[in-house]
């Protein structure tokens, strides 16, 4: 908004520009310029100043140009007809003996970003590719993308394509590196610009003379070229082994992406580049920079992923710092557990629980649920440091520790008789919802193991009516009916109680009909209520869970070197790590848009597949378990038939968002049908007949596809045989 003020302002300013005295004096009149650009740059309008800069621009004083051309190109587009003026004077300044006037006059013109100028600009850009300047020449070719954004719609100009292709040798590494970037904005459509042979092996003999981003644009291009043969293929990693540990991360993380990508059917040399950078990005984790550190971290943890040990002798290099914030040591605390040995399990949950008490309450959960991580594969230890923990009798902490213990017996139910006697009596220092809500669901699975219970959940039914959490009260309920089917004398008139009021009085139609639900199970008899409460548990003679198993670097490759490992949520805590991780694939699958009637019986251009999933137990599993399944990569089961009836059918869907270049992503819908045949049952070839429809067409995304939904199936399969 402008100040207030600002018409007096531009008066003053019109009046000083006009008046003669101060033209005559250059000084002067470039200190009234600055005054201009000064006000602009607080908010005052002044666009209409335009026509006295307009004159201002034709001076021999290349300082009161630049000023004058921010000024311009900042209001070209409120006065067209008066950019008109300028053009003149700038075609004129494009011919200066001057190359820094020359360049100068090039930026400007297509910064003015008027497509009815395009005709005026032409020929100076053309002019300014054969330029003996070198500055002027990296002008004009960046100036021709500029151009092309102006005219999407017009055809591009072979000649100036070819122009740009020998620019590509032009002796200033910048020149050569800005025509890349034009070739890229120009060619969008096509691909963008064509990489061969000879433009690769160019492009690698003079690496080491660009800066470290010209680098970083030619190895990113340079990604799209597949060498002709296992010779040129070890030569064009041998130009590139220099820049693989070279001390700038950028350059690094580059070169690595591009190894990654030539070496993708040759998993030891991929291996051995990855060992190559430990040292590099070891280095990142400690630079001054926070954002290089946080980069640094989240591309490790892709690392770790095929190769778990890598930073296994460098654990203390992740150790946090007293000064780094918050996101920084929650980052380096993931790392730390992907690290964890028998060696030095006994010094990381010592680094650890220092962290626990940090006076920034998000740094001491993530250190307790790092904690209960490592849990999953140490668990005395862990739980030994969570008792100790609830001990400090600290609000936040409480919570987190109760939290973490649900989560932990929930893969780990060896661990069930420790938590059960941890968490009596810790109900009074638990204030927030989730820690409230991970207690009742304890009270409810393990209520027959802690003695005090049913008074723990009298003292939750009491105050139900000040509950304002809906989680809570919904918990409440089931962990009541939970803890009534193993001590039905305590818990009775409490259940009564909680039901009426959830019945009669609550006002939420979710806590509602949940109470109605379990009302008319009650009905139905307890052996029923069982049934559906008290599912099937995990054997507690389970042993310890074992890490994760090492992950293809294909399958995170394309995602290194891009904003994707820093966006990507951790589902750490999450008991299906495995399953996610297993599905990961280059397409995103997604529940929604919702898929309406019209789209799903609509026929035409659908591309179809057909295959044959060898997974002998999926007729015979659980709807639910199925549909949770699918869920969890973003599956959406349409209609399926109960399990065990022959021919067993189940009809899905989902929408892909699969990218086939860096800038243009396709969205398609796949609608599936998964078919368990009596024949093929009675003849011992149990298995699941996949066909597959697609709209827009899509090979690669539906591949992809069929790669999730076979993993899915197997996973299913195994766990349920």
């Amino acid at each position: 908004m402008p100040y207030l003020g600002s018409e007096d302002t531009v008066r003053e300013l019109r009046r000083a520009l006009s008046n003669p005295n101060i033209q005559s004096d250059q000084l002067r009149y470039r200190n009234t310029i600055l005054k201009v650009i000064r006000a602009m740059s607080q908010g005052v309008d002044v666009s209409g100043l335009f026509s006295e800069m307009v004159k201002a621009c034709a001076t021999v004083d290349i300082v009161q140009k630049k000023l004058v051309y921010v000024f311009l190109c900042s209001y070209a587009t409120l006065n067209p007809e008066l950019s008109l003026l300028v053009i003149n004077t700038l075609r004129k300044d494009c011919q200066d003996p001057n190359p820094m006037v020359r360049s100068l006059a090039l930026r400007n013109m297509t910064n003015l970003r008027l497509p009815s100028l395009v005709e005026y600009v032409e020929q100076p850009l053309t002019a300014g590719l054969r330029d003996r300047a070198a500055c002027v020449r990296r002008v004009a070719v960046l100036g021709w993308a500029k151009l092309r954004n102006l005219q999407t719609s017009s055809e591009i100009d072979a000649t100036v394509v070819n122009e740009l292709y020998s620019l590509l040798r032009d002796p200033d590494p910048v020149v050569m590196v800005n025509c890349l970037r034009a070739l890229e904005e120009i060619l969008k459509e096509e691909g963008g610009v064509a990489i061969n042979k000879p433009i690769t092996h160019h492009l690698l003999n003079r690496l080491k003379e660009c800066d470290i981003w010209g680098q970083c644009e030619v190895l990113r291009i340079l990604q799209r070229y597949r060498p002709q043969s296992e010779d040129e293929l070890f030569d064009i990693l041998s130009l590139l082994d220099a820049s693989l540990v070279s001390p700038h991360p950028p350059v690094m993380a580059a070169t690595l992406s591009l190894f990654l990508s030539l070496c993708s059917g040759l998993p030891a040399i991929s291996l051995a580049a990855l060992e190559r950078v430990r040292g590099p990005l070891l280095a990142a984790c400690g630079s001054a920079s926070r954002e290089t550190r946080f980069t640094a971290l989240c591309h490790i943890q892709l690392l770790l992923r095929s190769l778990p040990g890598l930073m296994g002798a460098h654990y203390k290099r992740f150790f946090c710092g007293y000064a780094e914030p918050a996101y920084i040591k929650q980052r380096k605390m993931q790392v730390l557990v992907e690290l964890v040995n028998d060696e030095n399990v006994a010094m990381l949950l010592d680094e650890l629980r220092g962290y626990c008490t940090d006076v920034n309450t998000d740094t001491a959960h993530a250190a307790i649920s790092a904690i209960g991580r490592i849990g999953r594969s140490y668990s005395d230890k862990c739980l030994e440091i969570l008792t100790g923990l609830l001990g400090l009798k600290q609000e936040h902490i409480t919570s987190a520790v109760v939290q973490t213990m649900r989560d932990l017996v929930w893969v780990c139910p060896q661990c069930s008789d420790t938590v059960c006697l941890a968490v009596e009596g810790c109900e009074e220092l638990l204030q927030d919802s989730q820690g409230r809500q991970a207690l009742l669901w304890l009270l409810g699975v393990y209520g027959e193991r802690v003695s005090s219970a049913p008074y723990t959940l009298e003292v939750f039914i009491d105050g139900v009516r000040s509950e304002a959490s809906l989680g809570v009260k919904m918990e409440l309920l089931t962990a009541t009916m939970r803890l009534f089917l193993c001590r039905p004398a305590e818990t009775q008139d409490m259940l009564g109680r909680l039901l009426h009021y959830c019945i009669e009085e609550e006002t939420d139609m979710c806590v509602r009909d949940q109470a109605l639900l379990y009302y008319r199970l009650l009905h139905c008899g307890i052996e029923e209520t069982r049934k559906v409460l008290q599912g099937r548990r995990s054997d507690p003679s389970l042993g310890v869970l074992i890490g994760r198993p090492a992950e293809p670097i294909s399958q995170w490759a394309c995602s290194f070197n891009t904003l994707e490992p820093l966006s990507a949520i951790q589902c750490a805590d999450s008991s299906t790590d495995v399953l996610a991780s297993s599905v990961t694939a280059p397409i995103s699958l997604s529940l929604s848009p919702a898929l309406s009637p019209e789209e799903f019986e609509q026929e035409e251009d659908y591309m179809c597949m057909q295959e044959h999933v060898q997974c002998p137990a999926i007729p015979h599993c659980s709807p639910q378990s199925l549909q949770a399944a699918m869920q969890l990569v973003n599956i959406q089961t349409l209609a399926f038939t109960p399990p065990h009836t022959l021919p067993w059918r189940v009809y899905l869907y989902t929408h892909t968002q699969h990218t086939h270049s860096a800038d243009t992503p396709h969205s398609t819908l796949i609608l599936g049908e998964l078919l368990g045949e009596d024949k093929q049952m009675k003849e011992g070839e149990e298995g699941v007949k996949v066909t597959l429809k697609q709209q827009p067409r899509d090979e690669k995304a539906l591949k992809g596809f069929l790669s999730i939904l076979t993993t899915v199936l197997h996973t299913l399969s195994s766990e349920s045989s």
